[in-house]
């Protein structure tokens, strides 16, 4: 593995070519590297090139039959990877790219290393929203394979820090683009049989991809009680964005009934020995006991909670914390999302009250 990781830093809205032509020559090497999106921090690696390929999976300790999204600069590349999208892929691609929309779609024989689709017959592909996304896959002239760049089952990385502080050491370079936008990873879709899978709720949501389907079925996943065996996308098997310390998802009819459980929780935790930790939101953030609490956006601006929500999750692993009591959030909108990440944060340890 690598032992030294070279960090450029440089500006989101106008990045040094410099430092982009070299980080661009180590993907074409078969380096990994790592970039912010408008989403999180990805590792990239070039698509085409198997050995590359399973340094990404290396690097993060990734299981082998989770796919991986290959990120694009110009849909020029669609027709080298994949087969002729059907018309209404085109009109979400039109609506949403550059953007938090990965698509799945059939993929060429022969056009990318079988790692990155893990022995599905598809690819799941996006155009990132970040000027230094795009310049880097541009510059690089491959299509990038690129998962969050984090140790896998950690959280999701939204700052160039969070990526030193996992893979350090493990990767060639950082493009240190300064923290990502949205804070949750892309939107996983699949057009099939005359209508749109949510495959993974992420940055778009699905009213969104409604309006820019008037006709066409959205399906929306279902609360997760079983992982598949064969995932179509990543973020669909194994557990994900998990802090260190052991937590526990509270959701319920009512605020009182929620905050009481999650307090028994938390009482019950110190009780055992252990330093408590809180994730709640600014407008509840003074109605709990604990060792440490984490106000995580605000309950009523739920965009607020997705961006910080990882780095809220590494904040219990720096304060040393064992035991997470997390408020639960309205399944609306980008709720969808961010209620996703954390029954994946908890492991399946959730409380209804």
């Amino acid at each position: 593995m690598t032992t030294e990781t070279k960090v450029w830093k440089v500006s989101a809205e106008a990045p040094s070519r410099e430092a982009l032509i070299e980080a661009a020559a180590l993907l074409r090497d078969g380096q990994t590297v790592a970039f912010p999106t408008e989403t999180v921090y990805g590792l990239g690696a070039d698509a085409r090139n198997t050995e590359a390929v399973a340094d990404i999976f290396a690097a993060k300790g990734r299981p082998s039959d989770n796919p991986l999204i290959v990120h694009i600069a110009d849909r020029s590349q669609l027709e080298e990877l994949v087969a002729p999208p059907e018309e209404a892929v085109l009109r979400l691609l039109d609506a949403f790219w550059p953007g938090p929309l990965t698509v799945v779609l059939p993929v060429k024989s022969g056009a990318l290393s079988p790692l990155v689709t893990a022995g599905l017959s598809t690819v799941g592909l996006r155009m990132p929203g970040h000027p230094v996304a795009l310049a880097l896959i541009a510059a690089s002239g491959c299509p990038i394979a690129a998962p969050s760049a984090n140790r896998s089952g950690r959280p999701s990385p939204t700052t160039a820090a969070h990526v030193l502080g996992d893979l350090a050491g493990r990767i060639a370079g950082i493009v240190d683009g300064g923290e990502a936008g949205v804070g949750l990873e892309s939107t996983v879709v699949e057009f099939a049989g005359d209508a749109l899978y949510i495959l993974r709720p992420g940055g778009v949501t699905a009213g969104q991809l409604r309006e820019a389907l008037p006709g066409i079925p959205v399906i929306e996943p279902q609360a997760e009680h079983r992982e598949p065996d064969a995932p179509r996308a990543p973020g669909m098997k194994y557990a994900h964005y998990a802090p260190r310390g052991t937590m526990v998802l509270v959701q319920g009819e009512s605020d009182e009934l929620v905050h009481a459980c999650m307090q028994r929780e938390l009482d019950e935790a110190r009780a055992r020995g252990e330093r408590t930790g809180v994730l709640t939101y600014a407008e509840h953030a003074d109605r709990f006991r604990a060792d440490y609490v984490v106000p995580c956006g605000r309950m009523d601006a739920l965009e607020t909670v997705a961006h910080g929500l990882y780095a809220a999750l590494r904040e219990f692993d720096e304060a040393g914390i064992g035991f997470i009591a997390a408020e639960a959030c309205p399944e609306e909108g980008l709720g969808a999302a961010i209620m996703n990440r954390l029954r994946k944060a908890a492991g399946g340890r959730i409380l209804t009250v």
